[in-house]
């Protein structure tokens, strides 16, 4: 047998699994088999998913799961582990070594070892180019991003519609309430493909925490915190907007709050680039909210100021490498990163501002397009 260290493998179901989909191009929702060695890449489908896949799988070979079960139930007692499976393919192709995402399920690798494949995991991000998106990856991402921009915009005049009594929002069915805005902007997405989970409109004090999704009634002069990031259902890829608004007038507090995280989204624009520092970039707005008097610590049992990244990539999953952080990475042209900024205080309420940004040598590309305004 060859021993080969570069055959990737990979056992899921493209519904539920990015490095799968990614590679296939094909939702599935059931584990198939996935090989990819010397620049080939093969998928074993069942009976069911067979034509389809051939007809719509990125892939250069599509072999038949049953015709391989059928082999081995000839030598030996009847089995219906994808494992076996997986044996027999590499056996054809003088194969006894493969490449696992991290992922990759334990009792998949333990059964493989037994029958004499070596099993080798590589860590996260499994396919390195899938940080790395394409122009297509980039239309699919702005398409998601036009559907997620109008869902806010309608949430948004909800609120700025809505009247005022005793300090609380009331629409046309009574009092307006997270779970409101959160429902319109979910039906909104879903009318257009798109799937919404665990949207945020959070107002107040929910606000305070970062994915705090909202409950209750929103009140009028407390900032409401919109974070949407649906998936769309066509493409698989995500979107992720934030906004901030008020139901006005807002305080001369919460203003400058506002004005202070939408310059520090600015600081971070005027370092984004292919190899730039995301640790760097980071620590930037650490010191701009620091020197603008908003600090960041613990005070009065909660965590309050500036406590989260600036930013991360996202795609084919909603949080992906790289990450705008405290941690040091180098940032790669081509990768889209969010710039999410964002500063809580239990005396004036939360306040996010997020852009999505596609990175090239020499700066970056604006992939949203909704306009930021406070008072509504």
């Amino acid at each position: 047998m060859t021993d080969t260290n570069d055959t990737i493998l990979m056992i899921a179901a493209s519904e539920g699994n990015a490095d799968m989909l990614y590679a296939v191009k094909m939702f599935v929702p059931d584990p198939f088999i996935y090989l990819e060695h010397n620049g080939t890449k093969t998928v074993v489908m069942s009976d069911l998913e067979i034509d389809r896949a051939k007809e719509q799988a990125d892939v250069d070979e599509v072999l038949s799961l049953s015709a391989h079960m059928e082999k081995i139930n000839k030598r030996r007692v009847n089995s219906t582990k994808l494992t076996d499976i997986v044996t027999e393919v590499l056996n054809e192709r003088a194969i006894n070594s493969v490449l696992v995402p991290s992922a990759f399920p334990v009792g998949y690798a333990d059964h493989l070892r037994e029958q004499g494949i070596a099993v080798s995991v590589r860590d996260d991000p499994f396919f390195e180019r899938r940080t790395i998106k394409s122009r297509r990856e980039v239309d699919c991402i702005s398409a998601a991003s036009r559907h997620t921009e109008s869902a806010i915009r309608v949430a948004i005049a909800a609120i700025s519609e809505a009247t005022v009594k005793d300090g609380v929002l009331h629409g046309p069915g009574g009092v307006l309430t997270s779970e409101d805005i959160k429902r319109l902007i979910n039906i909104h997405l879903l009318e257009r493909d798109c799937i919404a989970e665990h949207t945020i409109a959070a107002g107040g004090l929910h606000g305070c925490d970062p994915h705090n999704s909202g409950t209750g009634a929103l009140r009028s002069g407390e900032p409401i915190i919109m974070d949407v990031f649906p998936k769309d259902a066509t493409t698989g890829y995500y979107a992720d907007i934030t906004r901030t608004v008020v139901k006005g007038p807002a305080s001369d507090a919460l203003k400058r709050q506002y004005d202070t995280v939408q310059e520090a989204q600015h600081i971070v624009f005027e370092q984004l680039k292919g190899g730039a520092d995301g640790a760097a970039i980071h620590k930037s707005v650490e010191v701009f909210f620091r020197d603008k008097g908003y600090e960041t610590g613990k005070k009065e049992g909660r965590m309050q100021g500036f406590f989260h990244g600036t930013g991360h990539g996202f795609g084919l999953e909603v949080h992906e490498p790289p990450r705008i952080s405290p941690v040091p990475q180098t940032l790669k042209t081509g990768q889209i990163v969010t710039v999410e900024p964002g500063l809580y205080y239990t005396d004036s309420g939360g306040v996010r501002i997020e852009d999505n940004v596609w990175l090239t040598d020499d700066g970056y590309e604006n992939l949203t397009q909704l306009e930021k305004v406070l008072e509504v």
